[in-house]
């Protein structure tokens, strides 16, 4: 698929850096020089700009910023600025608490709410839910951010050791955990899922899950099994959530997913069965649509049913079918 690498977090071409990740000397000169750092709060980047009336950006800033003021973990390397010359990190300030965070909106599927730090209530700088925001941003700010989000949930999740049960330590600019009980070495996990366009002549089929916005359809997906393969990961998944069966599989397109740390294998598949039967455990509905519906949907002409959001791969997969673009 020709325009694969132009869905929301696709690589921008970032340079990660990787070199320096053990290079203690020049990580702490950056540090200590000219480097920027984005802070965030619960996985919430800090923005400036409104989602809602434009394009927003990352808020970098210097290591000694007083928004860092409360961060207990080291900042972690994201590589460098679009120059080549300025090294760019993430850190994490979730030790801070607001004194008004609404933790009902904060652990909603799209957390609505909007976090301002005390040192930044001048600035317009605000930490926002990347779900909200990633059609926002450019290919550069996209990457960065989704980078920073999934490396960091991962930190957040995995401080212990899974040989011993010790605390682990952070290493490799935040790219590695090594315990200091039985020296294991412990690295990032990207969990592979696979998220399908099933088309049947003129028609594709959509599914939603429980908590989902009212009207919300999307393509379905599936987490990829030990052992399996993704077109095999494909047709078991279809054919366990709608009961439909598929016949061959072509991959089309990767998004990193940083909620928490998926990479969605974007494939297209051809149904050989188009009668559903629904597993309520795993979806709460599903059905076919045509393309001329579909073309309604994202016009918002259907009071009844809206698209998958946009940003994510299910959006970009079916506005490329929809323009017969996806080859």
């Amino acid at each position: 698929m020709k325009h694969a690498e132009s869905v929301t977090f696709g690589t921008s071409g970032l340079n990660r850096a990787a070199e320096l990740r053990g290079d203690a000397e020049a990580l702490k000169s950056a540090l200590d020089g000219d480097s920027q750092i984005l802070p965030l709060w619960r996985g919430k980047p800090m923005v400036t700009g409104d989602p809602a009336q434009g394009d927003v950006a990352l808020a970098f800033r210097p290591a000694r910023a007083p928004v860092f003021g409360r961060a207990s973990e080291p900042p972690i390397l994201l590589g460098y600025d679009a120059a080549g010359e300025t090294l760019l990190f993430a850190r994490d300030i979730s030790a801070w608490t607001p004194a008004d965070v609404d933790e009902e909106g904060v652990n909603a599927f799209l957390d609505p709410s909007v976090q301002v730090h005390p040192s930044e209530a001048e600035s317009g700088a605000a930490f926002r839910e990347l779900r909200g925001l990633m059609n926002r941003l450019d290919r550069r700010d996209a990457e960065l951010a989704a980078t920073a989000r999934a490396i960091l949930t991962w930190h957040a999740t995995h401080q212990f050791c899974a040989k011993c049960g010790a605390k682990s330590d952070l290493t490799m600019a935040g790219w590695q955990r090594d315990c200091p009980a039985c020296g294991g070495h412990h690295f990032p996990r990207t969990d592979p899922v696979v998220i399908m366009l099933i088309t049947h002549g003129d028609a594709v089929l959509v599914g939603r899950s429980p908590g989902w916005p009212e009207g919300m359809y999307s393509l379905l997906a599936g987490f990829i099994e030990p052992g399996e393969t993704i077109e095999a990961a494909v047709r078991r998944e279809v054919l366990e959530e709608a009961g439909v069966r598929v016949g061959a599989v072509e991959y089309l397109s990767s998004q990193p997913w940083p909620f928490p740390a998926s990479l969605m294998f974007g494939c297209r598949g051809e149904a050989v069965s188009t009668e559903i039967t629904i597993d309520p455990s795993e979806i709460e509905d599903a059905k076919w649509v045509t393309r001329s519906e579909m073309l309604e949907v994202f016009a918002g002409n259907d009071p009844g049913m809206l698209p998958a959001r946009k940003g994510a791969i299910a959006h970009f997969l079916l506005q490329h079918w929809l323009a017969d673009t996806l080859a």
